[in-house]
């Protein structure tokens, strides 16, 4: 195992026109991190989305790639519909969400035949998208993430309120079956509530 932290920050999306697309991303209430412009051509441009540890950037002379050739840039979210909703509200246009019949529907193009409309079965986690493109086409997959594969995380943080109260609201739905499968009031909720969301957040065994 490497002794040095190598965290992704950021990602280039290639744009054609810079102007377009940072008035795009400010439309979607993402946070605006620099604007940058240099007085041989170059320029950057960097917006976070909420919540994110990571960023994107933008500009001119930034990359040689393509405008629109960016795809499939996973944005994980705790509650798709709702995710989906708040998009649709900033003016972003977003695909219903749907769960793939074959493996990697959701990679493919279109209002492809493999995707089902609807959320996966049981609301399984990893298995719920929907997504949306940038004006230069650019796609972006909301993935709804609930309980992590085991090793995946560490620490069980949170990245927002509703990210939170989501993880709230799941928790005391697993808790009423806990009790109801005990026959009793658990007086020493707090901590069960406390296990169950760190062992959700980090793919341990969930508390029963």
């Amino acid at each position: 195992m490497s002794s040095t932290d190598l965290k992704l920050e950021a990602v280039v999306v290639p744009v054609a026109d810079t102007d377009r697309a940072k008035e795009f991303y400010t439309g979607l209430g993402w946070r605006l991190d620099a604007d940058f412009a240099f007085d041989n051509g170059f320029r950057v441009v960097q917006f976070t989305p909420p919540g994110s540890p990571a960023s994107v950037q933008f500009g001119t002379n930034i990359t040689t790639a393509a405008p629109g050739t960016a795809q499939g840039l996973y944005l994980v979210v705790s509650d798709v519909e709702a995710a989906r909703a708040e998009l649709l509200a900033h003016g972003a246009k977003v695909s219903e969400v749907f769960h793939p019949a074959a493996p990697g529907a959701q990679f493919e193009p279109g209002d492809s035949g493999a995707r089902v409309t609807g959320p996966a079965d049981e609301r399984s986690s990893y298995g719920s998208f929907a997504t949306f493109s940038d004006p230069d086409g650019n796609t972006w997959l909301l993935q709804e993430v609930t309980k992590r594969l085991p090793g995946r995380v560490e620490d069980a943080t949170y990245g927002s309120v509703d990210d939170l109260e989501a993880a709230l609201k799941r928790a005391a739905a697993a808790h009423g079956e806990h009790e109801a499968r005990t026959g009793k009031a658990d007086e020493n909720w707090p901590a069960w509530y406390a296990a169950y969301m760190v062992a959700e957040r980090t793919g341990s065994e969930l508390p029963q």
